[in-house]
């Protein structure tokens, strides 16, 4: 009986795979969790415990269906920290919202009419909702250019440029010209008080109904909608036939796991699970798993030395950190508000969930999002009562 092992192209697919993933949305991550309150500090703790679980979520996964399970922090989730801003209790409410949605992620997976109702969600709404969230960073390249005309300007040229010739270092290029920007413009960086390793902080959860629906479920809909379930077709799309309810559980318990870190949460990954579960990772499909296996060890390794990242990020000017996660998120936008208005029956509601969740006002203390997918969901049942009679 010969003993499955991974070889050099599985390994260098892996590696690539957890590069393009992590260089590519770690600036939104960082953000987001900025936005929702989070001190340096606890920033630096929630990007290591993020990395650390979709790392380990990716290798218990791979190894356990043995198909390519990737994983991903939810980088649309980040986005919506962004747009919910802080909420009363500060990150420790966050946190405890953090707990909720992964508890929510959990349940999904656990009770099937509960995961069905979550994925019968209309995805107009879902798409548009995630499409309003989006908007406010999509439009930070352009303000980078108004407000430092040079360097983002050379910075949106090596994005395009690499777009046209090698899409998927795009993102990860024009974050390595940023930080070549930053060295040159503030000179070395300053490392003596940087941890080379990163440091934990255990962050004590506080649970609050203006958390709970400002960020709590606006965060699990939009992980669900537009990374687990999509995640499960990509992996459908390469012939293979994952059980979703076992990956949503697994995806949700590395969750809780990196909430009380500050990790808003982890999910099955789209793109990366398109490199991994590719004839690019393996001849054999059976043994594609390496290559999400593989990711997952890198992703360990990327929150093992988190802080050093942060370092970085902390010497480069803030609107220049903001410009690249809106070029990363370009696709994403355009993808979702390409969805949300295809059918022209549901393009009202559609469009009204989208205007009401980008306009990041918030009622009663509640985010737009959670207003957005409201008003949207109700104008299409009226819509739908007019049709029927």
């Amino acid at each position: 009986m010969s003993v499955s092992r991974p070889n050099l192209q599985s390994l260098s697919a892996g590696l690539l795979a957890a590069i393009v993933g992590f260089a590519s949305s770690f600036a939104i991550v960082i953000q987001g969790l900025a936005a929702s309150g989070a001190s340096p500090s606890e920033a630096t703790s929630g990007l290591m415990a993020l990395s650390i679980s979709m790392g380990l979520c990716a290798i218990v996964g791979s190894l356990w269906t043995k198909i390519p399970v990737s994983i991903a922090w939810s980088t649309p989730g980040a986005a919506l920290l962004v747009t919910a801003g802080p909420v009363d209790g500060g990150f420790a409410a966050a946190v405890g919202a953090f707990i909720i949605c992964g508890l929510l992620i959990v349940l999904a997976g656990l009770i099937r009419p509960f995961g069905r109702a979550v994925a019968a969600i209309p995805s107009p709404l879902a798409n548009a909702m995630l499409a309003g969230v989006l908007f406010g960073l999509c439009l930070a390249p352009v303000k980078a250019v108004a407000e430092l005309p040079v360097s983002a300007l050379i910075i949106i040229a090596v994005w395009a440029i690499a777009l046209r010739f090698a899409r998927l270092f795009a993102v990860p290029l024009a974050m390595a010209v940023t930080i070549a920007i930053a060295l040159w413009t503030s000179g070395p960086i300053d490392l003596s008080s940087a941890s080379w390793v990163s440091e934990p902080v255990l962050i004590t959860p506080v649970f609050s109904l203006e958390a709970l629906v400002s960020i709590a479920l606006p965060l699990f809909i939009v992980t669900m909608a537009s990374q687990n379930i999509p995640g499960v077709a990509v992996l459908k799309a390469y012939g293979y036939a994952p059980q979703s309810g076992p990956l949503f559980t697994l995806s949700g318990i590395f969750s809780l796991l990196s909430a009380p870190f500050g990790g808003h949460a982890v999910n099955l990954a789209a793109i990366t699970a398109a490199m991994c579960a590719g004839e690019d990772a393996h001849k054999n499909p059976g043994e594609r798993y390496w290559a999400a296996a593989a990711a997952g060890l890198v992703y360990v390794l990327f929150g093992l030395f988190a802080g050093l990242v942060m370092a970085f990020v902390a010497a480069t000017p803030a609107i220049l950190i903001e410009a690249v996660a809106g070029l990363a998120l370009l696709g994403a936008f355009a993808f979702s508000i390409g969805e949300a208005t295809k059918a022209a029956e549901t393009r009202d509601s559609a469009i009204i969930t989208f205007m009401v969740t980008a306009s990041g006002v918030s009622f009663l203390g509640v985010s737009g999002a959670f207003w957005g997918l409201l008003a949207g969901g109700a104008f299409m049942a009226l819509a739908r009562t007019k049709a029927a009679k």
